[in-house]
């Protein structure tokens, strides 16, 4: 009880959870979600907290963990069943050894599998949903898990239909193409080069804060606008990249949410552009 969620956010803020819940297989969930419906408790789900700021008075209710047996991996031939909590980082490295190429682009991705389903993660011209023939999500208001094919998860830039409806999702079944180790991991390398080279890596964030509007970057939007290196409280927009806010030590999430806004206002002020957050606000 009372879980401190600084502790599972990759940005480090975030109060108190009420109650923090694992879940180490789909009848365990199931159950979870039943005992919350009787007891009229909110259920909030949260992966490896990448991506996501929680607010400084916490979450309400419940946070759900995928565990157990979400954390496995299967093989076949060609074919990746991917449990939701497989850190997306680690599968990616472990295809690319076994000689499967198609998620070089996402080794270094922090987050878990399902998170990148959930948003259609991407990086280097790659996404989850070119690799995705379908996903098993548990739909807690019919009380029931279905495979969804990759059509029908209505992926799109950093969505998926589960944004617009709230499912958890279990598996991910992903098709690779035959490669050659030696090259894939050489691939992962490079890519892990630029990330260091081009992100700040060395203090918390939680990474990308805007949806790149089309045919734009945001973090150049960002830097034209003369925002580099603001900060407000101990919430600092980074110098090394300007899509990144990160924790210089004492931010809060009020900080954070503060300095967002000011990005927002000042973008549209200066551009007439208007940022979409890709990062996700949770709590209160």
């Amino acid at each position: 009880m009372n879980e401190s969620m600084a502790r599972h956010t990759s940005i480090r803020v975030g109060g108190p959870a009420d109650l923090y819940v694992t879940a180490e297989d789909k009848d365990q969930l199931e159950q979870v979600y039943a005992l919350a419906e009787d007891a009229g408790v909110p259920i909030t789900l949260l992966g490896l907290g990448t991506n996501v700021v929680v607010g400084d008075n916490g979450i309400r209710g419940i946070v759900l963990i995928l565990a157990g047996t979400f954390r496995e991996t299967m093989f076949s031939g060609l074919q990746v069943r991917a449990g939701a909590a497989v850190r997306l980082s680690v599968l990616s490295r472990e295809c690319a050894s076994r000689g499967l190429t198609g998620l070089e682009f996402a080794s270094g991705i922090p987050g878990t599998v399902g998170g990148a389903v959930f948003q259609n993660a991407g990086a280097y011209d790659g996404q989850i949903s070119d690799v995705t023939e379908s996903v098993c999500v548990f739909w807690p208001d019919e009380k029931r898990a279905v495979w969804l094919s990759c059509a029908e998860m209505r992926f799109g830039y950093r969505y998926s239909v589960l944004q617009e409806r709230q499912g958890v999702v279990l598996y991910l079944n992903a098709r690779l193409g035959l490669g050659d180790p030696e090259a894939s991991l050489r691939k992962i390398e490079e890519y892990n080069a630029r990330r260091r080279k081009s992100q700040p890596l060395s203090y918390p964030s939680a990474g990308s804060v805007f949806k790149n509007p089309p045919g734009l970057s945001a973090g150049r939007l960002i830097e034209e606008a003369g925002l580099k290196g603001f900060s407000l409280g101990g919430a600092t927009i980074s110098p090394v990249h300007a899509n990144f806010i990160v924790n210089t030590g004492n931010a809060t999430a009020k900080d954070i949410r503060m300095l967002v806004e000011h990005i927002k206002n000042t973008v549209w002020e200066t551009h007439g552009v208007r940022l979409q957050e890709e990062i996700r606000f949770v709590g209160t």
